[in-house]
């Protein structure tokens, strides 16, 4: 599991570091899973850097990945085409948590804790570069 290839390569103390240092960490599907603090069900090892719960390949299988247009004020007015693919959904959104963008049905898939930011979708998929520059507007303390 990712959660053991990144106790092999030492990546887990390098990231917390990264995080008790105040450095903005964005986590996509699998990292957003990593950077929650619960994962029920799941034997992934979370980084418990956001205070959330969220629910692996909770849309379904391969097969059953989907595309749609997101509300997300913070990216301003035009929507943004998030692609799912086995994605995450939040559960629960404890303490400061931020909900960034939600489903038609509310399930949330966007969510922001300090210098942490997490999505279920895959924004570096498409064309439009909101997020990314949302991500790099926290780096330089802009966000």
């Amino acid at each position: 599991t990712i959660s053991k290839l990144m106790k092999d390569y030492d990546l887990v103390s390098g990231i917390k570091q990264l995080a008790e240092e105040g450095k903005p960490i964005f986590g996509t599907c699998a990292g957003m899973i990593l950077l929650a603090k619960e994962i029920p069900g799941s034997t992934v090892e979370p980084l418990s850097l956001m205070d959330i719960s969220v629910r692996r390949n909770a849309f379904g299988r391969q097969n059953e990945s989907f595309e749609t247009d997101l509300d997300i004020p913070v990216l301003g007015e035009k929507p943004f085409h998030a692609v799912f693919i086995r994605a995450p959904l939040i559960e629960n959104i404890n303490g400061t948590t931020e909900v960034l963008a939600r489903l038609d049905n509310g399930t949330a898939v966007a969510a922001r804790q300090g210098k942490f930011l997490a999505t279920s979708f895959h924004p570096e998929l498409t064309d439009d570069l909101r997020f990314h520059r949302y991500f790099l507007d926290m780096i330089s303390g802009e966000k």
